[in-house]
């Protein structure tokens, strides 16, 4: 039996090398129980590397992982009733019904045929796959696979879920609907750790992030702290000229503000405020480029953004879905963040 806990799951000091590659260099991190924790960095940065851990299907070089009090390793069997896993990519088979697809998990995790019928029929009916339960899988939407698999994640009712990158690929309407059975797991007070490279998603669901690069992790905090560690707020100036932009830059170096990162666009300049008179930061702003006849476009004021904070504490920006999708998949794939094959464990965890 998991020792009663308000911490759902803990790593200390967890290293996991891929041949020469260290993809975990001592991570640190805590979930709390009925929190959702949010791991948000691109490709590579050891996301994961370190669900595998958690999920007793990698073994770390160095550290302790526990969920709910259960060491992975020394109880991997015991942590694999108590999660939930849903990777990168559905993990179902295209050739049956979405119906056929959770009897069929509901058998491997050992319910009665009954058992894992009925548990089928909730699933379909909670996730809205009720009315296409019995169409082959390869005729769903990948929005519809998604919400398939995560269903299959949930045949046992798990204590934690795991979600690897679940909106990877999905158009806005899909992920929106993936958010919205999010929200309703955490509601029912379900424990989650979301690993993503979308800064939107991070920002929509978690309660804390944890922000990983280069297997470290960099920051931790909720999404208005890790922002409130970027400045008060955001000046941005787009000038009619983008010739004018050196000059630009010279008139607005009196301000009590620093460029904050590289231009998106052409004429463009992002000021980092370090006080909360972001309002008088545009008036002085507006000033200073029109005592130096330099025409402006627009001058804006905002709040940073989870991008600022990555360019703040990185250097350089999450595709926020632009970059191609880690092919890794949690639980399913020989391939790690560090990109050589680990060790495949025998068992299953979670699913």
């Amino acid at each position: 039996m998991a020792e009663t806990t308000s911490t759902a799951a803990r790593v200390q000091g967890i290293v996991k090398r891929f041949g020469t590659t260290e993809a975990l260099s001592g991570v640190d991190l805590e979930v709390a129980e009925g929190s959702v924790v949010g791991l948000l960095g691109p490709n590579g940065a050891g996301k994961t590397t370190l669900v595998r851990v958690l999920a007793t299907l990698l073994r770390p070089d160095e550290g302790r992982a526990e969920v709910f009090g259960l060491d992975v390793i020394r109880d991997a069997g015991a942590v694999r009733e108590l999660i939930g896993l849903t990777g990168q990519f559905a993990a179902v088979d295209e050739l049956l019904s979405g119906r056929e697809n959770l009897r069929m998990f509901g058998r491997l995790f050992r319910l009665s045929r009954r058992g894992a019928a009925v548990r089928a029929d909730e699933l379909l009916e909670r996730f809205d796959l009720a009315t296409a339960a019995d169409r082959q899988v390869k005729t769903y939407s990948g929005g519809m696979r998604r919400r398939l698999d995560l269903a299959s994640s949930l045949i046992t009712r798990p204590r934690i879920l795991f979600l690897d990158e679940p909106t990877t690929g999905l158009d806005p309407r899909s992920r929106n609907e993936i958010w919205s059975v999010v929200r309703e797991l955490v509601g029912e007070g379900m424990t989650l750790l979301l690993t993503t490279q979308y800064l939107e998603e991070a920002d929509q669901l978690a309660d804390r992030i944890a922000v990983i690069d280069h297997g470290r992790v960099i920051a931790e905090g909720t999404g208005d702290e890790l922002k409130d560690r970027v400045g008060a707020s955001m000046v941005e100036v787009r000038l009619e000229e983008p010739d004018e932009l050196g000059r630009a830059r010279e008139a607005l170096r009196g301000l009590s503000c620093e460029e904050h990162q590289e231009a998106e666009q052409p004429g463009q300049i992002v000021l980092a405020t370090s006080g909360d008179d972001g309002v008088g930061m545009v008036a002085a702003a507006a000033r200073a480029l029109d005592s130096a006849g330099i025409a402006v476009r627009d001058l804006s004021l905002r709040r940073p953004s989870l991008d600022d904070v990555f360019l703040e504490l990185t250097g350089s920006a999450t595709a926020d879905g632009a970059e191609a999708a880690d092919t890794s998949d949690a639980g399913r794939s020989a391939a790690g963040d560090g990109g050589e094959a680990p060790e495949r464990e025998p068992a299953e965890a979670g699913r």
